[in-house]
């Protein structure tokens, strides 16, 4: 396991008991870099790190602003920060415009649709806040920025260092899971720290991961399962950031590093390092999900993801821990698909495969 570093520019590590900005790069991938890369690759992940650091104290000195629309009104507004770092930038597309011919500006508002148009159409939610928040994004952020994040009100994505990443809009998912982050902000509000902030995480993967999966009109056995493919590039020894359906797998790296997640609790990440865990630990989770969608079987936003967002909207609150998500989820599933039903079933077998609910005979 990647120790964190405790000295120097990197000796910033602080526990946060919410989410103040929450990034789609794992902090130890960004440590390695800058332990391992060459001497730009350390110098844009002192300042990825940097940058998001001082953001968190931006955001937290000034608070969320936030705008709504009228209800069930779509509404994106992207924004061209032109490598600097002042936001939320330029307008340079609103809800409506044509494609603009730049690929982050127009990956970014059609991701942030593909994500609204989920929520709205299978789980009839009213955007991010359920009452009709303006999607707002602003692309080309810092220079060499490698990093997307939700910071409370808005999407921010970079364009990568073109070594190691490509720009963040390219994934979907990493758009889904970071625009999740905000539905998880108005619903459960899961603390940013131990279990509560695996599952955030967690929570951000599933339905990042199902925004993909429904855009690609894929089946749960059809899915990759791999949450940023096509993020990295050719020169890394990888296949996306995380692997649902095989956490530990995503990557083996000289520079980013291997890929820390567990997919059981008997493995379980105890330290203080990436807030507890948060990243690293969703591992379990992650699992757990694909386990049971995977049982379930067809479209995997249609039962499993519907369970899943019931559970997120009504029955967690922010301390809720592993254990509490199994039994609130398993609960779900019987109240929508009946008692023992095999939806419900799937459910609880997926939950004792990881780990988290000790399996009994029935």
């Amino acid at each position: 396991m990647l120790k964190p570093l405790r000295s120097g520019w990197l000796g910033f590590q602080r526990h946060f008991h919410v989410c103040p900005i929450c990034c789609i790069l794992p902090p130890h991938i960004t440590e390695s870099i800058a332990r391992h890369g060459n001497e730009r690759q350390r110098d844009w992940a002192f300042q990825t790190l940097i940058t998001s650091e001082q953001f968190r104290g931006r955001r937290q000195a000034v608070g969320t602003l936030t705008f709504a629309v009228p209800a069930g009104e779509k509404r994106r507004t992207v924004f061209n920060a032109r490598n600097e770092f002042d936001l939320p930038g330029t307008l340079v597309r609103g809800e409506g415009d044509p494609a603009t011919g730049d690929a982050a500006v127009d990956e970014a508002y059609d991701g942030a649709g593909a994500t609204y148009d989920l929520y709205a159409e299978v789980f009839e939610r009213n955007s991010i806040d359920d009452r009709g928040l303006r999607l707002d994004s602003t692309v080309h952020y810092g220079v060499d920025y490698a990093n997307a994040f939700w910071d409370g009100s808005q999407m921010v994505y970079g364009d990568g260092d073109g070594e190691l990443f490509e720009r963040f809009t390219r994934a979907i998912d990493v758009i889904g899971h970071e625009l999740t982050h905000g539905v998880i902000q108005y619903e459960a509000n899961l603390i940013y720290y131990g279990e509560p902030g695996a599952l955030n995480e967690s929570f951000a993967d599933v339905f990042g991961s199902l925004v993909k999966q429904r855009s690609l009109n894929q089946t749960a056995e059809e899915a990759d399962w791999i949450i940023g493919a096509g993020l990295f590039t050719p020169n890394v020894q990888g296949v996306g950031i995380r692997s649902m359906k095989e956490p530990g797998t995503a990557y083996n790296d000289p520079v980013l590093g291997q890929d820390p997640q567990p997919g059981h609790v008997d493995d379980l990440y105890r330290g203080t390092a990436d807030n507890g865990g948060v990243h690293i630990n969703s591992g379990i989770p992650n699992r757990a999900f694909y386990l049971a969608a995977v049982a379930i079987g067809g479209y995997a936003w249609e039962k499993a993801g519907r369970i899943w967002y019931i559970t997120l909207r009504d029955r967690l609150r922010s301390r809720a821990n592993f254990r509490r998500a199994a039994t609130a989820t398993i609960t779900v599933a019987g109240e929508l698909y009946g008692a023992d039903s095999p939806e419900q079933q799937a459910v609880r077998t997926a939950w004792e495969q990881v780990g988290v609910l000790r399996s009994v005979s029935r």
